[in-house]
């Protein structure tokens, strides 16, 4: 079985490992999300830059179907004001040459492809030039590629953007949006042509998503939930689990008290013992008595009758308390008050014949109105038990030191009732043990004597304690609520 501290720390990582995934499964999504956004961006961004480079040629080709006639006021030159990408416009007629050889040689490859060719590309000073041949004029373009962009139409915040936008062209860059060039973190790549082959210029994006972009708070939030969550699941298994404990609590308890009415059922044969014997001699004493046929003798007679009536009464009340004790586990309910005094007193009287038998001095001492909150068959049977296993006690010593005392008294709110003897005393290894069902120093004892009395004394609210008496001896201590203050 695992230990508590087993199953904590398979909670706990139970906990991280669902906290973990739950928290990737948030990470993967936005980075998914922030993939998508860029390559929505990087698609927009390719379009509008492939649209003005496709312009160009419409202007060239423009240029060329109108031919503006040579002179002073050369139409093309209007083409800056109109287009600001445009930075100057070259034109060669028929038997004239260009400035740059460049230029010829972009002529001589436009006439063979029939369409714009690339004369010279400059990036880092962010330049590029294109020549259309025709007949008789062949034009050339220089272009800006800063005015090339159409800012109006960007998707993207060029100043606070993290994606950097930059055209490349064998071995040139020319950086359009900056962005962030962080190293650590989650790369996205864009790369692909401007759709216009007389500008041969890669388009390329790069985004870096970097680790305070995360969704710590969407995490955290979940970590939150797990927790929550398994404390939940916890707390409710605790619930389980304590009303599982419970219910086996239950029946074990309903196991112990099966096992008490065995107790019970030995309790009821030791407990009945004495009055039953009492009924039997008061009876056979009686009947030699009638046989005898003395009239002087039936006063004796009907006294010993009237012995074994009280005693057949005592055998009754104990049977009917132990059917309570079984049947109505409060019946402490019943609780009255009793005088401690006349208790003591009478259970001395019922025993005073086995003192005479023993040799043992006996003492009553104490006040004569402790009034306690008791059952008062239940006090009889305490009294009673403790006096008698107090007189067993004394049979193991001398006659002569044999001294039995019983102290009625009150203190703090409850009637005290003290039954010291003179015996050979309680060792200190039993006495830890003297109130367990079924233990016993005696070789035919049942053990349930001082049991019995401390769940009775319990029962009514009081206590039964056992401790060694100086120089030789026990005393035992019965404490139960004064009447007044059980009220």
């Amino acid at each position: 079985m695992r230990t508590p501290l087993a199953r904590r720390a398979a909670w706990w990582l139970a906990g991280a490992v669902l906290a973990a995934a739950g928290c990737v499964a948030l990470a993967r999504a936005e980075l998914q999300r922030q993939r998508e956004l860029f390559e929505t961006d990087a698609r927009i961004v390719h379009r509008l830059l492939s649209q003005r480079a496709v312009q160009h040629d419409a202007v060239l080709a423009t240029l060329a179907l109108l031919q503006p006639g040579a002179g002073a006021s050369r139409a093309e030159q209007r083409l800056p004001a109109l287009y600001p990408q445009v930075l100057a416009v070259t034109r060669r007629d028929t038997g004239g040459s260009w400035p740059d050889p460049r230029l010829a040689a972009a002529e001589a490859e436009s006439r063979r492809l029939r369409r714009p060719s690339l004369a010279s590309a400059d990036l880092a000073a962010g330049r590029y030039e294109m020549v259309l041949a025709s007949e008789p004029a062949s034009f050339a373009l220089l272009m800006d590629l800063r005015k090339v962009v159409p800012w109006s139409e960007w998707p993207m915040a060029v100043e606070t953007s993290p994606v950097q936008v930059a055209l490349e062209l064998g071995g040139q860059r020319f950086v359009v949006q900056p962005g962030e060039t962080s190293v650590s973190g989650w790369r996205y790549e864009f790369r692909k042509h401007l759709a216009a082959d007389s500008q041969p210029f890669d388009v390329v994006a790069v985004r870096t998503v970097r680790w305070p972009e995360l969704p710590w708070g969407w995490m955290a939030a979940w970590t939150a939930g797990v927790a929550a969550l398994l404390s939940a699941i916890a707390a409710w298994l605790r619930q389980r689990e304590g009303r599982r404990r419970a219910e086996e609590l239950l029946r074990l308890g309903q196991v112990a008290r099966l096992n008490t009415l065995g107790e019970l059922a030995a309790g009821m044969a030791h407990e009945l013992n004495q009055p039953l014997t009492a009924v039997l001699s008061s009876t056979q004493a009686a009947r030699r008595l009638l046989e005898d046929g003395d009239a002087a003798d039936l006063a004796t007679a009907r006294t010993a009758l009237e012995h074994a009536s009280a005693q057949a009464r005592r055998a009754s009340d104990v049977l009917a308390r132990l059917r309570r004790s079984v049947e109505r586990p409060d019946a402490g309910s019943a609780l009255r008050p009793v005088d401690l005094h006349a208790a003591a007193r009478g259970a001395l009287d019922l025993l005073e014949p086995e003192c005479a038998r023993r040799g043992v001095a006996l003492r009553l001492d104490g006040a004569a109105d402790a009034k306690v909150s008791a059952e008062p068959v239940a006090l009889e049977q305490i009294v009673h038990n403790l006096l008698l296993n107090a007189l067993q006690a004394l049979e193991q010593v001398p006659q002569a030191e044999r001294e039995l005392r019983v102290t009625v008294g009150s203190e703090n709110g409850r009637g005290v009732l003290e039954v010291a003897d003179s015996g050979p005393g309680i060792a200190p290894d039993v006495l830890p043990r003297i109130f367990e069902p079924f233990f016993s120093t005696r070789r035919d004892g049942l053990g349930l004597g001082l049991s019995l009395c401390e769940s009775l004394a319990a029962g009514m609210g009081g206590q039964l304690t056992a401790q060694a008496r100086e120089p030789r001896g026990a005393v035992l201590r019965l404490a139960l609520p004064l009447a007044g203050a059980a009220a």
